[in-house]
């Protein structure tokens, strides 16, 4: 899927839901205890407004991106463009979205994680101004998806 055509940001939509996990699928997201329905569903129940997607000029979704704010930081997850869209700058205009919608809601910083690694997207993350904050990332599960 070679696509040239300028990236439309718009918020996600219910009729997006498929689209968009094939998507994640497409580019390796998704995991086998993470059930991608109820991630969209748990997104949809708190700012749904935060959860966007990109599409080509023909109106197909190419992209995706959750953020999250919880009054102290914010937070991406699930950014993904479609391996035949990718290099051409969606990444980087969904963050850069992303980071405007933080910045107008009084967001003073905004995480991520990237899995370990994943050379290519740490080296577009640190192109975007991005540095690891030399943490370790902790994480319990509270609620089997599967």
């Amino acid at each position: 899927m070679e696509i040239k055509h300028a990236l439309q940001i718009r918020s996600f939509a219910a009729t997006d839901t498929e689209a968009v996990i094939g998507l994640w699928n497409d580019c390796g997201l998704t995991r086998p205890w993470n059930d991608p329905h109820k991630d969209i569903a748990r997104k949809l129940s708190v700012s749904p407004d935060l959860f966007l997607v990109g599409t080509d000029g023909a109106g197909q979704l190419i992209a995706s991106v959750m953020v999250g704010y919880d009054g102290h930081r914010g937070w991406i997850n699930y950014l993904a463009v479609h391996p035949g869209c990718q290099r051409q700058g969606h990444a980087r205009r969904l963050m850069e979205r992303a980071e405007q919608l933080l910045t107008e809601r009084g967001c003073p910083k905004l995480n991520l994680q990237v899995r370990e690694g994943n050379e290519a997207v740490i080296a577009f993350y640190e192109s975007l101004g991005y540095s690891n904050d030399k943490t370790v990332s902790l994480g319990k599960r509270l609620i089997a998806d599967i």
